[in-house]
């Protein structure tokens, strides 16, 4: 059984809610009973313009299903530029490890799934987590922001050669400074302190080219930090699930595609009971 609550902040509890009214919103799927559980926070993608129902709730009732409590966060996007979108992802995780007891949460088992650019999201707080704009104000709890794992779909990460152009448009305008723009290529952010990572993408990716999940992969194996990557060889961007569910046309429809949701839930299993 599923609970499902709606939890939007207020100028009270949120410091990034801006001018023009927007603010950040998470849906909160928490299953029911006395169980603690892992979690995991998913951030759909939308190439920063918006974030994509597609990646949204059947995402969550999927890791609902594997016995995860899960949350969909609905960050900022254009014309919000950086820092906002990290800004509201780390806020959210430290919310939901505010509310651990409440909420029957495992404090070291919540994961941030993003796709796409959620997938930029969810990298961007994996490698900038100690940030000092992220621990302003939590000088007594400065871990409290820290994903214990990533999982990336065809995730938006290098703004070099393989960049998805509309992201970091959107993102960080259109001619940002060289140093933004190398700080918001992951790639070259990981360090040893960015959480394990499940990494997939499709060899046919048109839109946000494989290479970006190459690039975190092998950056992650410098560092001695452990992965699983898998790349299909067929599909296009933005696949979700890969099935009739989050399918707009045939196209999105791979049954070996679908396989990654499966993979992803025993990864995690793994790396939580370990």
């Amino acid at each position: 059984m599923m609970e499902r609550i709606v939890e939007v902040w207020d100028q009270d509890t949120y410091t990034g809610q801006l001018e023009d009214g927007f603010t950040p919103k998470i849906e909160t799927y928490i299953l029911k009973g006395e169980q603690k559980r892992g979690a995991v926070l998913i951030c759909p993608g939308g190439g920063y313009g918006y974030t994509s129902e597609r990646e949204a709730e059947p995402i969550a009732l999927e890791f609902n299903a594997a016995g995860f409590h899960a949350f969909v966060l609905h960050y900022s996007v254009a014309p919000r530029k950086h820092p906002q979108p990290l800004l509201d992802v780390s806020r959210s995780i430290r919310l939901i490890r505010e509310h651990a007891e409440e909420w029957n949460i495992v404090k070291d088992k919540i994961a941030v799934c993003g796709f796409s650019a959620g997938g930029h999201v969810a990298a961007s707080l994996g490698v900038h987590w100690d940030k000092p704009f992220l621990q302003d104000g939590y000088d007594d709890q400065a871990e409290t922001n820290r994903p214990d794992a990533l999982i990336l779909s065809y995730p938006v990460i290098s703004s070099g050669e393989h960049a998805h152009r509309d992201s970091f448009n959107n993102l960080l305008g259109a001619e940002p400074e060289a140093s933004l723009l190398a700080e918001m290529s992951l790639e070259e952010q990981v360090n040893e302190k960015t959480p394990p990572a499940f990494i997939w993408h499709t060899f046919e990716d048109q839109l946000v080219p494989v290479e970006n999940s190459l690039l975190f992969a092998q950056a992650m194996r410098r560092q001695g930090i452990p992965f699983e990557l898998h790349i299909y060889p067929e599909g296009p961007h933005g696949l979700s699930l890969a099935t009739k569910l989050t399918a707009t046309n045939e196209e999105q429809i791979n049954p070996h595609v679908a396989t990654w949701m499966d993979l992803c839930i025993q990864w995690l299993n793994c790396l939580f009971e370990a």
